[in-house]
């Protein structure tokens, strides 16, 4: 194919899939919205909206129409929008099995009345991972688009013109990430039916801290996390968990990072008794406590 073709081809994909991508206007700064369904759900990021609110949605075909936010999911960087709007075109997902890092990908967004689209590559394609806030995005892709006005809330897709993802750069700084479809469909069918994505809550600040060489001898793990900071009245607080504890494990899988610990404390397990192990004073403990749940 000649650059001539590829570019003529190119074109054609971003015009096709700007016609499922909206202008969500809030803020100052207007970002970008996907169509996911033919029934006006609409799929944006959850750092640009607040919740049980109402928002103006720019559509591809110039008209205005208001929109209702049903829920969000700061976890995820996803909030699930309706519109009542006719002629709106679904996302089509592609199947993340055959992607390869290093493949040509496009950015397309709309910040203003026009379609706006970026080149790039795909960067990295990793596994499930969580993000700082708590929330499981089911895989890592990362692509060498620029964080364009807009960015946000657009389509990374293939140049088969299929969807790899919802744009974000909301939960890794300065990094052009995709939430795949996997992650999209799971968190709209809980904000469609709960308006909210539970959260495990425990009620402590802590930090990584080496083990003694004994201790990480017998538990086969060199770090805990050490507990600098219990909540008054969480369900840390009326475990009795105190300042000094290090806590090594969550019903019997190793905690050695808070990365680990907001895994242990996912959302099925709000509600439901767990058992911490902890090292205080040189011996090892054990301290039951029901997982809550996290306010957003």
């Amino acid at each position: 194919m000649s650059a001539i073709e590829l570019s003529v081809e190119l074109s054609g994909i971003t015009e096709d899939v700007g016609r499922r991508v909206v202008r969500v206007e809030r803020r100052a700064q207007p970002v970008s919205g996907s169509i996911v369904a033919a029934d006006g759900q609409v799929v944006a990021v959850s750092h640009t909206v607040e919740r049980d609110e109402d928002v103006e949605l720019g559509l591809p075909d110039g008209r205005s129409v208001r929109a209702r936010v049903l829920g969000r999911d700061p976890g995820t960087d996803l909030a699930l929008l309706h519109a009542e709007a006719s002629g709106l075109e679904p996302v089509s997902w592609a199947e993340l099995d055959g992607v390869r890092v290093g493949q040509l990908v496009l950015g397309v967004y709309r910040p203003g009345r026009t379609t706006r689209a970026s080149l790039g590559i795909l960067g990295a394609l990793g596994d499930a991972w969580r993000t700082r806030f708590g929330g499981r995005i089911d895989r890592y892709i990362e692509a060498s688009l620029p964080l364009a006005p807009g960015f946000s809330g657009g389509l990374m897709v293939d140049v088969s013109g299929r969807a790899l993802g919802l744009s974000t750069s909301g939960l890794l700084r300065g990094v052009a990430l995709a939430i795949p479809a996997a992650t999209v469909r799971r968190v709209m069918a809980t904000l469609l039916q709960h308006g909210r994505v539970k959260r495990g809550y425990l009620g402590i600040g802590s930090q990584p801290v080496a083990l003694p060489e004994a201790f990480q001898r017998s538990l086969g793990q060199a770090t805990g996390l050490l507990v600098v900071r219990v909540v008054p009245g969480s369900t840390a607080a009326q475990a009795g968990i105190m300042l000094g504890d290090v806590v090594v494990a969550v019903d019997g899988q190793p905690v050695t990072s808070p990365l680990d610990l907001l895994g242990a404390l996912d959302e099925e397990r709000v509600g439901q008794r767990a058992r911490l192990s902890l090292f205080r004073g040189g011996e090892l403990r054990e301290v039951e406590f029901t997982v809550a749940e996290r306010a957003e």
